[in-house]
């Protein structure tokens, strides 16, 4: 059941399982799915990037370039 346009957790879980809504199977892309991080294939291994989100994409864009400029910073101080 769908409670005000969220997913119920059995839809979720269907998802998540669903081979369509994965690329090789490890790039997670699922329109319908609104969530920024959702789970990974194995759940307890943490989250994934959906690619079909636009703002999912943008958040991880995000903190590569922050990872990079923080390393840049790192190797131009020492």
């Amino acid at each position: 059941m769908e409670i005000q346009g969220k997913p119920s957790k059995e839809t979720l879980e269907k998802w998540n399982k669903d081979p369509n809504n994965w690329i090789w199977g490890i790039l997670y892309y699922n329109k319908e799915d609104k969530r920024l991080l959702p789970p990974k294939r194995i759940p307890w291994t943490g989250w994934t990037v959906n690619f079909a989100n636009r703002n999912s994409v943008i958040l991880f864009i995000s903190i590569m370039l922050l990872v990079i400029l923080f390393l840049k910073f790192i190797i131009d101080i020492k």
